[in-house]
């Protein structure tokens, strides 16, 4: 998708436990300006009004999940290696929509096959894909600005099609090796130094503001024309929207 050579703004955003981390990113200057959102939709309505905006969470939600989830899922997983296991299994929308986890995980059993319940993991951020789920089918024209994305898949790409080995994490606490080599992988992507070595915002933290540049650096290749989804062509849920992820 080429949007031409026009000096824009692109939007990277991830979930964190303030709202949403955005890092919004000027294609001319490789400005970057790091932000905290409460909701979704306000991103739309920022004063950079950004052309591309890429999110990591589910964007179109299936009626009933097959095994592994969405057809998105099951394409990028088989690309991370030991990191597989960060993409996440996205169970039917009735399951999203339950704000009880029984009644979550009661609904995700009758519309999977094979039948599966929902992660604790999944179910805490729910609130964030309907969310998304919601600003999309309120206002269609948002659509064809919003690109699902997710960070790992975007650090396969920019490591040159290579799975990382160094996760994020271990046992829930910031891993430095791992937040290096991201670092490191963003520098060389052309992210300016001074927002992947920043401090992430109050209520944001460091993984939360490196997956948000991440994405950024995706909506970057997306305007550019340079990214893809997986599946190609994407599918479409009951609403018509893409089930892809862009990397």
């Amino acid at each position: 998708m080429d949007k031409g050579s026009a000096d824009v703004w692109l939007a990277g955003v991830d979930g964190c436990p303030a709202g949403w981390m955005v890092a919004f990113i000027r294609t001319g200057e490789a400005e970057v300006r790091l932000r905290i959102v409460a909701r979704f939709n306000e991103i739309f309505s920022a004063v950079e009004a950004p052309a591309i905006i890429a999110v990591d969470m589910p964007i179109g939600l299936p009626e009933r999940a097959g095994k592994g989830g969405r057809a998105a899922e099951n394409a990028v997983r088989p690309l991370l290696g030991a990191r597989q296991s960060s993409v996440f299994s996205v169970p039917a929308r009735g399951a999203i929509y339950a704000t009880d986890y029984r009644a979550a995980c009661r609904l995700a059993l009758a519309a999977s096959d094979p039948p599966r319940k929902v992660s604790k993991q999944l179910f805490n951020i729910a609130p964030k894909i309907r969310e998304v789920d919601e600003a999309l089918r309120a206002e269609p024209g948002f659509v064809a600005r919003v690109f699902e994305v997710h960070p790992e898949v975007a650090f396969w790409r920019l490591n040159g099609g290579r799975a990382l080995t160094q996760p994020k994490k271990v046992k829930s606490r910031p891993y430095a090796p791992g937040l290096v080599l991201r670092r490191e992988l963003l520098r060389a992507a052309g992210l300016p130094k001074d927002a992947v070595d920043a401090a992430p915002p109050d209520g944001a933290g460091a993984d939360d503001l490196i997956d948000a540049l991440a994405c950024a650096a995706v909506a970057r290749r997306i305007h550019a024309g340079a990214a893809k989804p997986f599946p190609d062509p994407p599918e479409r849920d009951k609403f018509g929207l893409p089930m892809a992820i862009w990397a």
